[in-house]
């Protein structure tokens, strides 16, 4: 069976989906459990086949898998290697946590009735996800982006019970993410119409032989934008705030911590495995790229400052965060994009943290069950939630790259990047980003910690379910922040 792994990787959650939708035929509590135990079942599979190839691929080398034993350049070829296996753990990782706790965050947003419904859409979306990061086909890319878009819009959608405006904020990112979806499948066509290829491998061997060619360039500038969007690059991040903030607490889990990270990815396949640092014109789009990363950080952490509304600030402090990673990429260097990866991992922990303690939070934590986590409302929080709020604030401190948090190391490694590139106002623009950071972490200790409650705050009602999912991520977060040498050392080769 582990010759197969990397097909199982996909098919796995792709054929739990219809199974969980067939719990629909049974009773309401029971098909709930039942749609709960598939997804939970698959995506523990999942995670331990994305384990079993990144052991594979650091001790043996990539490894390349052809659908129904079609060779490449004709047939389509599964490829994992340091980067993707990289990239394969920490989307079925952070999935299962999610999954695992997801009954008592559902209980309050979505009905019995909707959550196959919904067990159907998150194991669809993952596999969308799994499928962007080991295919060797370009097109095939699109094929999982749409999997993963489709699904994404409707889990957003499912929101609807607890804020109308998750109506909106789907159909925005469902309308902004066609648009970036039909930029890049603009860009491969003209690729294969330039080529005749597309195999990602193929591709990059002829290539170099079309670096002057202006239909070529025109082919990467729109897959880059088409991926800025899918990514939320700023100034194309609209879609973002208000996905993350009106979706469901535990989707809102799974698209900050995994899904823009997966685009990023796929913007680092391209750039680098693609068309190559040496390609016509990489230089000055990664200059672009670089702009476009220091001002995300910058807007993104002033726009965090000035929210009230706690996911949404969250929110606006991811645009900040892929901006860094942005920067990284656009250093066309080894040691940039060793730092893009390394803040591309402990981003999506540290936001797994914070995104899941808002979830517990909202579940009756502070008095009443809220739909809205507000600066006004999470007053008292951390006397009737202290070990959960204690997470938060540990993630918090890692988003502002405290030492001994991971968000440290990537800050670390992302500054001596840009030194080594003699790229010094950006270094200082990134210093500043992080110490503003302070402010909006500050805004979260001071209503949970130092205000008075506006409602009565009942003390004792935190339980182990509320608090040890977030503490998963917590721990990991300060483990990959005081021993961090295995997941540099995999960053630098996923950067090779």
């Amino acid at each position: 069976m582990a010759p197969h792994f990397p097909i199982l990787q996909i098919i796995v959650p792709l054929l739990a989906a219809p199974l969980a939708a067939m719990s629909l035929l049974f009773g309401q509590v029971r098909m709930r459990h039942l749609a709960w135990g598939v997804t939970t079942l698959s995506l523990a599979i999942a995670f331990f086949i994305s384990l079993a190839l990144f052991v594979q691929v650091q001790s043996g080398g990539t490894i390349s898998y052809a659908l129904g034993d079609w060779q490449a350049p004709i047939g389509i070829v599964y490829i994992v290697d340091s980067a993707s296996s990289f990239i394969l753990p920490l989307i079925c990782g952070i999935a299962l946590v999610a999954t695992l706790f997801a009954p008592r965050l559902l209980k309050d947003e979505i009905s019995l009735h909707d959550q196959p419904i919904f067990y159907t859409l998150w194991l669809l979306t993952i596999a969308g996800m799994l499928g962007q990061v080991i295919t060797g086909d370009a097109f095939n890319i699109f094929v999982f982006l749409e999997i993963t878009s489709l699904s994404a819009y409707a889990l957003i959608a499912l929101g609807v019970g607890r804020d109308r405006r998750a109506l909106p904020a789907a159909f925005n990112y469902l309308i902004l993410g066609t648009l970036g979806a039909t930029f890049y499948v603009i860009g491969i066509g003209l690729l294969y119409m330039l080529t005749g290829t597309l195999n990602l491998d193929d591709l990059a061997t002829r290539l170099p032989a079309l670096a002057d060619n202006n239909a070529a360039a025109a082919a990467l500038a729109f897959i880059s934008i088409g991926l800025f969007l899918k990514m939320a690059l700023f100034p194309l991040h609209f879609w973002l705030v208000p996905a993350y903030g009106y979706a469901p607490s535990i989707v809102s889990v799974l698209l900050a911590a995994t899904a823009t990270k997966v685009s990023v990815y796929v913007l680092i396949r391209f750039l680098f495995g693609v068309f190559g640092v040496e390609f016509d014109g990489i230089a000055t789009l990664g200059s672009v790229i670089i702009l476009l990363g220091v001002l995300g950080a910058l807007v993104g952490t002033l726009a965090a400052i000035f929210e009230r509304d706690i996911k949404r600030l969250l929110a606006q402090s991811s645009i900040a965060q892929l901006g860094y990673m942005a920067i990284g990429i656009g250093l066309m260097s080894h040691a940039g994009l060793t730092a893009a990866f390394i803040h591309l991992f402990n981003h999506a922990l540290m936001k797994g943290a914070l995104f899941i303690g808002l979830g517990a939070l909202g579940l009756g934590l502070l008095g009443t069950k809220k739909a809205r986590l507000t600066l006004d409302n999470i007053r008292g929080a951390g006397r009737a939630a202290p070990i959960t709020m204690a997470g938060i604030l540990i993630g918090g401190l890692a988003l502002i790259g405290v030492p001994l948090t991971a968000g440290f190391i990537s800050k670390l490694y992302l500054i001596r990047a840009t030194i080594d590139a003699d790229l010094w106002a950006t270094t200082a623009l990134i210093a500043l980003s992080s110490v503003l950071a302070l402010v909006y972490v500050w805004k979260i200790v001071e209503a949970a910690w130092l205000q008075p409650p506006t409602t009565e705050i009942v003390i004792g009602q935190e339980k182990i379910y509320h608090w040890l999912p977030v503490w998963i991520f917590v721990a990991a977060t300060i483990g990959f922040g005081i021993y961090a040498t295995p997941l540099i050392e995999a960053a630098q080769a996923a950067a090779s």
